[in-house]
Protein backbone atom coordinates (compact mmCIF):
# COMPACT_ATOMS: atom_id res chain seq x y z
CA UNK A 1 0.00 0.00 0.00
CA UNK A 2 0.98 3.36 -1.15
CA UNK A 3 0.00 6.27 1.18
CA UNK A 4 -0.15 9.30 -1.27
CA UNK A 5 -0.72 10.12 -4.87
CA UNK A 6 1.68 12.31 -5.59
CA UNK A 7 4.51 12.02 -7.88
CA UNK A 8 7.15 10.38 -5.50
CA UNK A 9 4.25 7.95 -3.96
CA UNK A 10 2.64 7.11 -7.87
CA UNK A 11 6.57 6.53 -8.93
CA UNK A 12 6.83 4.27 -5.61
CA UNK A 13 3.81 2.06 -6.75
CA UNK A 14 4.57 2.05 -10.54
CA UNK A 15 8.28 0.86 -9.14
CA UNK A 16 7.19 -1.73 -7.27
CA UNK A 17 4.88 -3.10 -10.02
CA UNK A 18 7.79 -2.73 -12.47
CA UNK A 19 9.56 -5.28 -10.09
CA UNK A 20 6.64 -7.77 -9.35
CA UNK A 21 4.02 -7.69 -11.90
CA UNK A 22 1.75 -9.86 -9.45
CA UNK A 23 2.12 -7.50 -6.85
CA UNK A 24 -1.64 -6.45 -5.10
CA UNK A 25 -0.95 -2.54 -4.77
CA UNK A 26 -3.17 0.26 -3.94
CA UNK A 27 -2.38 3.74 -3.74
CA UNK A 28 -4.62 5.98 -0.96
CA UNK A 29 -5.36 9.52 -1.26
CA UNK A 30 -7.80 11.83 0.36
CA UNK A 31 -8.26 14.49 -2.53
CA UNK A 32 -10.16 13.34 -5.58
CA UNK A 33 -7.85 13.98 -8.41
CA UNK A 34 -3.77 12.32 -7.91
CA UNK A 35 -0.99 15.35 -7.70
CA UNK A 36 -3.17 17.90 -5.95
CA UNK A 37 -0.92 19.54 -4.07
CA UNK A 38 3.30 19.93 -4.34
CA UNK A 39 3.43 18.08 -7.55
CA UNK A 40 1.20 20.80 -9.84
CA UNK A 41 2.25 23.97 -7.44
CA UNK A 42 5.76 24.25 -8.13
CA UNK A 43 7.76 25.96 -11.12
CA UNK A 44 8.25 22.56 -13.44
CA UNK A 45 11.82 22.45 -13.40
CA UNK A 46 13.77 19.50 -14.12
CA UNK A 47 16.36 20.25 -12.31
CA UNK A 48 20.19 18.89 -12.99
CA UNK A 49 22.16 18.51 -9.47
CA UNK A 50 23.80 21.48 -9.17
CA UNK A 51 23.54 22.56 -5.95
CA UNK A 52 23.38 19.47 -3.35
CA UNK A 53 26.60 18.49 -1.44
CA UNK A 54 28.43 15.45 -3.41
CA UNK A 55 27.84 12.35 -1.42
CA UNK A 56 24.55 13.20 -0.14
CA UNK A 57 21.13 11.07 -1.53
CA UNK A 58 20.15 14.77 -3.34
CA UNK A 59 22.74 15.04 -5.31
CA UNK A 60 22.92 11.17 -6.31
CA UNK A 61 19.28 10.92 -7.01
CA UNK A 62 18.50 14.01 -8.75
CA UNK A 63 21.45 13.38 -11.43
CA UNK A 64 20.09 9.55 -12.30
CA UNK A 65 16.38 11.26 -11.12
CA UNK A 66 16.53 13.82 -14.33
CA UNK A 67 17.58 11.17 -16.59
CA UNK A 68 15.17 8.49 -15.78
CA UNK A 69 12.23 11.51 -15.65
CA UNK A 70 13.26 12.79 -19.29
CA UNK A 71 13.17 9.48 -20.87
CA UNK A 72 9.64 8.86 -18.78
CA UNK A 73 8.39 12.14 -20.57
CA UNK A 74 10.06 10.84 -24.00
CA UNK A 75 8.22 7.46 -23.88
CA UNK A 76 4.68 9.30 -23.01
CA UNK A 77 4.67 12.20 -25.11
CA UNK A 78 4.83 14.78 -22.35
CA UNK A 79 6.33 18.17 -23.65
CA UNK A 80 9.71 19.05 -22.14
CA UNK A 81 11.46 22.19 -22.65
CA UNK A 82 15.19 21.83 -22.23
CA UNK A 83 16.73 25.69 -23.11
CA UNK A 84 19.03 24.88 -19.93
CA UNK A 85 19.54 27.64 -17.13
CA UNK A 86 22.64 30.44 -15.93
CA UNK A 87 23.41 30.81 -12.37
CA UNK A 88 24.73 34.17 -12.15
CA UNK A 89 26.63 36.21 -9.70
CA UNK A 90 25.38 39.56 -9.70
CA UNK A 91 28.78 41.03 -8.52
CA UNK A 92 32.24 39.98 -7.36
CA UNK A 93 30.91 39.03 -3.43
CA UNK A 94 29.06 35.71 -4.98
CA UNK A 95 32.11 34.41 -7.11
CA UNK A 96 33.35 32.30 -4.01
CA UNK A 97 29.64 30.38 -3.46
CA UNK A 98 29.55 30.38 -7.51
CA UNK A 99 32.81 28.61 -7.80
CA UNK A 100 31.79 26.04 -4.52
CA UNK A 101 28.45 25.19 -7.29
CA UNK A 102 30.68 24.54 -10.38
CA UNK A 103 32.96 21.56 -7.93
CA UNK A 104 29.63 20.35 -6.97
CA UNK A 105 28.26 20.24 -10.29
CA UNK A 106 31.35 18.51 -11.48
CA UNK A 107 31.60 16.17 -8.46
CA UNK A 108 27.77 14.88 -9.05
CA UNK A 109 28.17 14.36 -12.86
CA UNK A 110 26.08 16.86 -14.35
CA UNK A 111 26.86 16.85 -17.97
CA UNK A 112 27.90 20.27 -20.07
CA UNK A 113 28.70 22.67 -17.70
CA UNK A 114 30.26 25.54 -18.48
CA UNK A 115 31.69 28.99 -16.28
CA UNK A 116 30.93 32.10 -18.25
CA UNK A 117 32.04 35.65 -17.53
CA UNK A 118 30.13 38.58 -18.65
CA UNK A 119 30.21 38.50 -22.46
CA UNK A 120 29.14 34.88 -22.46
CA UNK A 121 26.37 35.90 -20.47
CA UNK A 122 24.70 37.63 -23.20
CA UNK A 123 25.48 35.69 -25.51
CA UNK A 124 22.84 32.60 -23.70
CA UNK A 125 20.65 35.36 -22.35
CA UNK A 126 21.35 39.11 -23.74
CA UNK A 127 19.15 40.85 -21.07
CA UNK A 128 21.01 39.30 -17.77
CA UNK A 129 23.41 41.13 -15.95
CA UNK A 130 26.61 39.55 -13.92
CA UNK A 131 29.86 39.03 -13.69
CA UNK A 132 30.21 35.20 -14.29
CA UNK A 133 27.77 32.51 -14.26
CA UNK A 134 27.39 29.00 -14.66
CA UNK A 135 25.45 27.74 -17.86
CA UNK A 136 23.97 24.56 -17.53
CA UNK A 137 22.56 23.22 -20.65
CA UNK A 138 20.61 19.78 -18.94
CA UNK A 139 18.12 21.77 -17.22
CA UNK A 140 14.96 21.35 -18.52
CA UNK A 141 10.53 22.34 -17.75
CA UNK A 142 7.70 19.89 -17.84
CA UNK A 143 4.46 19.71 -16.08
CA UNK A 144 4.51 17.81 -13.03
CA UNK A 145 1.05 17.07 -12.91
CA UNK A 146 1.15 15.63 -16.60
CA UNK A 147 3.77 13.53 -14.99
CA UNK A 148 1.39 12.68 -12.30
CA UNK A 149 -1.30 11.73 -14.29
CA UNK A 150 0.50 9.20 -16.75
CA UNK A 151 2.18 7.43 -13.93
CA UNK A 152 -1.20 6.65 -12.38
CA UNK A 153 -2.52 5.53 -15.76
CA UNK A 154 0.87 3.44 -15.79
CA UNK A 155 -0.08 1.87 -12.29
CA UNK A 156 -3.99 0.99 -13.17
CA UNK A 157 -2.32 -0.06 -16.50
CA UNK A 158 0.04 -2.75 -14.40
CA UNK A 159 -2.82 -4.01 -12.24
CA UNK A 160 -2.70 -1.91 -9.56
CA UNK A 161 -5.51 0.21 -7.85
CA UNK A 162 -5.48 4.11 -7.23
CA UNK A 163 -8.65 4.97 -4.41
CA UNK A 164 -8.95 8.83 -4.09
CA UNK A 165 -11.00 10.34 -1.70
CA UNK A 166 -9.73 8.32 1.16
CA UNK A 167 -8.54 10.74 4.07
CA UNK A 168 -6.12 8.90 6.42
CA UNK A 169 -6.95 8.81 9.96
CA UNK A 170 -4.47 6.31 11.10
CA UNK A 171 -1.87 3.76 10.45
CA UNK A 172 -0.61 1.52 12.30
CA UNK A 173 1.90 -1.23 11.66
CA UNK A 174 2.90 -4.26 13.24
CA UNK A 175 3.98 -8.25 12.69
CA UNK A 176 0.87 -8.90 10.88
CA UNK A 177 1.15 -5.87 8.50
CA UNK A 178 -0.14 -2.43 7.85
CA UNK A 179 -3.57 -0.99 8.63
CA UNK A 180 -4.67 2.58 7.12
CA UNK A 181 -8.02 3.72 8.28
CA UNK A 182 -9.96 6.73 6.99
CA UNK A 183 -11.64 9.62 8.95
CA UNK A 184 -15.23 7.13 8.19
CA UNK A 185 -13.54 4.14 9.41
CA UNK A 186 -13.56 2.37 6.33
CA UNK A 187 -9.87 0.29 6.17
CA UNK A 188 -7.58 -1.03 4.23
CA UNK A 189 -4.71 -3.83 5.17
CA UNK A 190 -1.57 -4.59 3.29
CA UNK A 191 1.51 -6.51 3.82
CA UNK A 192 3.48 -3.84 3.72
CA UNK A 193 2.98 0.23 3.93
CA UNK A 194 4.83 3.23 2.52
CA UNK A 195 3.62 6.93 3.17
CA UNK A 196 4.63 9.45 0.68
CA UNK A 197 2.45 12.05 2.19
CA UNK A 198 3.94 15.34 1.93
CA UNK A 199 2.38 18.21 3.49
CA UNK A 200 1.04 15.84 6.13
CA UNK A 201 3.77 13.41 6.58
CA UNK A 202 4.74 13.91 10.30
CA UNK A 203 1.19 13.75 10.77
CA UNK A 204 0.70 10.44 8.92
CA UNK A 205 3.63 9.08 10.88
CA UNK A 206 2.30 9.95 13.98
CA UNK A 207 3.83 13.28 14.55
CA UNK A 208 7.73 12.22 15.38
CA UNK A 209 9.17 13.87 18.21
CA UNK A 210 12.38 14.89 16.15
CA UNK A 211 10.69 16.77 13.42
CA UNK A 212 8.23 18.69 11.69
CA UNK A 213 6.87 20.18 8.43
CA UNK A 214 6.88 23.63 8.23
CA UNK A 215 4.82 25.03 5.03
CA UNK A 216 6.78 27.48 3.19
CA UNK A 217 4.76 29.14 0.52
CA UNK A 218 6.13 30.77 -2.44
CA UNK A 219 4.42 32.99 -5.02
CA UNK A 220 4.83 34.15 -8.63
CA UNK A 221 4.96 37.12 -10.53
CA UNK A 222 4.35 36.53 -14.63
CA UNK A 223 6.42 38.44 -17.06
CA UNK A 224 4.03 40.62 -19.03
CA UNK A 225 4.16 40.80 -22.74
CA UNK A 226 7.02 43.33 -23.38
CA UNK A 227 9.64 41.85 -20.82
CA UNK A 228 8.79 38.09 -21.37
CA UNK A 229 11.21 37.93 -24.48
CA UNK A 230 13.96 39.72 -22.22
CA UNK A 231 14.36 35.69 -21.19
CA UNK A 232 15.42 33.15 -23.15
CA UNK A 233 15.74 30.36 -21.04
CA UNK A 234 16.20 30.11 -17.02
CA UNK A 235 18.12 32.54 -14.89
CA UNK A 236 18.97 31.55 -11.23
CA UNK A 237 20.64 33.89 -8.34
CA UNK A 238 23.47 31.87 -6.50
CA UNK A 239 21.81 30.50 -3.71
CA UNK A 240 22.27 31.40 -0.13
CA UNK A 241 23.94 28.10 1.10
CA UNK A 242 22.40 28.61 4.56
CA UNK A 243 18.92 27.65 3.32
CA UNK A 244 17.79 24.73 0.86
CA UNK A 245 15.67 27.22 -1.18
CA UNK A 246 17.44 28.49 -4.70
CA UNK A 247 16.25 32.14 -4.53
CA UNK A 248 14.04 33.94 -7.06
CA UNK A 249 15.05 33.10 -10.26
CA UNK A 250 13.13 33.85 -14.21
CA UNK A 251 11.63 30.33 -15.64
CA UNK A 252 10.25 30.09 -19.35
CA UNK A 253 7.75 27.34 -19.65
CA UNK A 254 6.75 24.69 -21.74
CA UNK A 255 4.32 26.71 -22.81
CA UNK A 256 6.41 29.79 -23.25
CA UNK A 257 4.93 31.70 -20.29
CA UNK A 258 7.97 33.19 -18.06
CA UNK A 259 7.67 33.50 -14.34
CA UNK A 260 9.77 35.38 -11.86
CA UNK A 261 9.97 33.78 -8.11
CA UNK A 262 9.04 32.07 -5.82
CA UNK A 263 9.88 33.58 -2.32
CA UNK A 264 9.39 31.63 0.85
CA UNK A 265 7.58 32.53 3.42
CA UNK A 266 6.12 30.38 6.37
CA UNK A 267 2.62 29.84 5.96
CA UNK A 268 0.02 29.12 7.82
CA UNK A 269 -1.98 26.72 6.18
CA UNK A 270 -0.58 23.55 4.74
CA UNK A 271 -2.98 23.28 1.68
CA UNK A 272 -4.77 26.31 0.67
CA UNK A 273 -3.66 27.89 -2.07
CA UNK A 274 -4.13 31.91 -1.61
CA UNK A 275 -1.87 34.55 0.05
CA UNK A 276 -3.88 34.98 3.29
CA UNK A 277 -5.14 31.37 3.89
CA UNK A 278 -5.41 30.68 7.29
CA UNK A 279 -5.59 27.57 9.12
CA UNK A 280 -5.97 26.98 12.93
CA UNK A 281 -4.52 23.53 13.31
CA UNK A 282 -1.93 23.78 10.81
CA UNK A 283 -0.59 27.21 12.41
CA UNK A 284 -0.97 25.29 15.90
CA UNK A 285 1.08 22.06 14.59
CA UNK A 286 4.09 24.66 13.35
CA UNK A 287 4.08 26.91 16.77
CA UNK A 288 3.97 23.97 19.58
CA UNK A 289 6.85 22.46 17.76
CA UNK A 290 10.54 23.77 19.53
CA UNK A 291 12.34 23.54 16.51
CA UNK A 292 9.66 26.56 15.04
CA UNK A 293 10.89 29.36 17.46
CA UNK A 294 14.44 28.27 17.23
CA UNK A 295 14.67 28.49 13.78
CA UNK A 296 12.94 32.18 13.87
CA UNK A 297 15.51 33.34 16.29
CA UNK A 298 18.15 32.14 13.39
CA UNK A 299 16.53 33.39 10.58
CA UNK A 300 13.70 36.38 11.75
CA UNK A 301 15.86 39.36 9.51
CA UNK A 302 15.61 36.81 6.26
CA UNK A 303 12.15 36.11 7.36
CA UNK A 304 11.38 40.03 7.36
CA UNK A 305 13.06 40.11 4.23
CA UNK A 306 10.85 37.77 2.28
CA UNK A 307 7.59 39.34 3.58
CA UNK A 308 8.87 42.68 2.64
CA UNK A 309 9.11 41.49 -0.99
CA UNK A 310 5.61 39.64 -0.54
CA UNK A 311 3.72 42.96 0.05
CA UNK A 312 6.18 45.21 -2.12
CA UNK A 313 5.81 44.65 -5.35
CA UNK A 314 8.76 48.00 -5.98
CA UNK A 315 10.72 45.72 -3.33
CA UNK A 316 10.45 42.26 -5.74
CA UNK A 317 10.98 44.37 -8.78
CA UNK A 318 14.13 46.01 -7.32
CA UNK A 319 15.12 42.67 -6.64
CA UNK A 320 14.04 41.26 -9.79
CA UNK A 321 16.26 44.21 -11.61
CA UNK A 322 19.49 42.58 -10.27
CA UNK A 323 19.50 40.22 -12.88
CA UNK A 324 16.90 41.85 -15.74
CA UNK A 325 18.03 45.85 -15.38
CA UNK A 326 15.69 46.25 -18.49
CA UNK A 327 12.62 45.53 -16.18
CA UNK A 328 10.10 48.32 -15.93
CA UNK A 329 7.37 49.30 -13.70
CA UNK A 330 4.57 47.06 -14.54
CA UNK A 331 6.53 44.33 -16.19
CA UNK A 332 5.81 42.12 -13.42
CA UNK A 333 2.14 40.87 -13.26
CA UNK A 334 0.50 39.36 -10.14
CA UNK A 335 -0.15 35.83 -10.67
CA UNK A 336 -2.54 33.07 -9.24
CA UNK A 337 0.68 30.59 -8.66
CA UNK A 338 1.23 29.61 -5.28
CA UNK A 339 2.93 26.56 -4.02
CA UNK A 340 3.40 25.46 -0.53
CA UNK A 341 6.95 23.04 0.11
CA UNK A 342 6.82 20.45 3.00
CA UNK A 343 9.79 20.99 4.57
CA UNK A 344 11.29 18.87 7.52
CA UNK A 345 12.65 20.56 10.51
CA UNK A 346 14.38 19.52 13.61
CA UNK A 347 14.21 20.30 17.24
CA UNK A 348 16.80 22.44 16.98
CA UNK A 349 15.42 24.45 14.42
CA UNK A 350 17.74 23.51 11.49
CA UNK A 351 15.72 23.14 8.21
CA UNK A 352 16.28 19.41 7.20
CA UNK A 353 18.26 19.26 4.18
CA UNK A 354 18.09 15.91 2.34
CA UNK A 355 15.15 13.31 1.66
CA UNK A 356 14.67 11.31 5.41
CA UNK A 357 12.97 8.04 4.85
CA UNK A 358 12.47 5.91 8.11
CA UNK A 359 11.35 2.86 8.66
CA UNK A 360 9.64 0.71 11.36
CA UNK A 361 8.70 -2.93 10.67
CA UNK A 362 6.47 -2.92 7.82
CA UNK A 363 6.24 0.50 7.39
CA UNK A 364 8.34 3.34 5.63
CA UNK A 365 7.35 6.62 6.06
CA UNK A 366 9.07 9.84 3.58
CA UNK A 367 9.50 12.18 6.31
CA UNK A 368 11.15 14.84 3.82
CA UNK A 369 11.19 15.06 0.64
CA UNK A 370 11.55 18.52 -0.54
CA UNK A 371 12.82 19.92 -4.24
CA UNK A 372 14.51 18.30 -6.05
CA UNK A 373 11.60 15.49 -5.08
CA UNK A 374 9.48 16.15 -8.13
CA UNK A 375 12.87 15.85 -10.68
CA UNK A 376 14.25 12.75 -8.68
CA UNK A 377 10.59 10.91 -8.25
CA UNK A 378 11.56 7.99 -10.29
CA UNK A 379 15.21 7.41 -8.79
CA UNK A 380 14.01 8.12 -5.44
CA UNK A 381 11.09 5.35 -5.92
CA UNK A 382 14.14 3.25 -6.18
CA UNK A 383 15.59 3.78 -3.22
CA UNK A 384 12.32 3.44 -1.25
CA UNK A 385 11.29 0.21 -2.66
CA UNK A 386 15.34 -1.13 -2.33
CA UNK A 387 14.20 0.11 2.12
CA UNK A 388 11.00 -1.53 2.06
CA UNK A 389 12.61 -4.61 0.40
CA UNK A 390 15.55 -5.26 2.75
CA UNK A 391 15.13 -7.44 5.86
CA UNK A 392 15.15 -5.42 8.81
Amino acid sequence: MVIGAGIVGLATAREVLLRDERADVVVVDKEEVVGAHQTSHNSGVIHSGVYYAPGSAKAELCVSGARAMLRFCEDHAIPVRMDGKLIVAVDEGELGPLAELERRAAANGVPDLRRLGPGQIAEIEPHAHGVAALHVPGTAVTDFATVARALADDVVARGGRIQLGFPVSSVTGDDDGVTVKADDDRHIGARKGIACAGLQSDRVAGYPADVRILPFRGSYYALGPRAAPLVRSMIYPVPDPRFPFLGTHFTRHFDDTVSCGPNAILALAREEYSRWSFSAADTWDSLRFPGSWRLARKHWSTGVRELADELSKRRSLRSARRYLPDLEDGDLANDDALGIRAQAVDRGGNLMGDFVLRRTGPLLHVLNAPSPAATASLAIAERIVDRISAPE
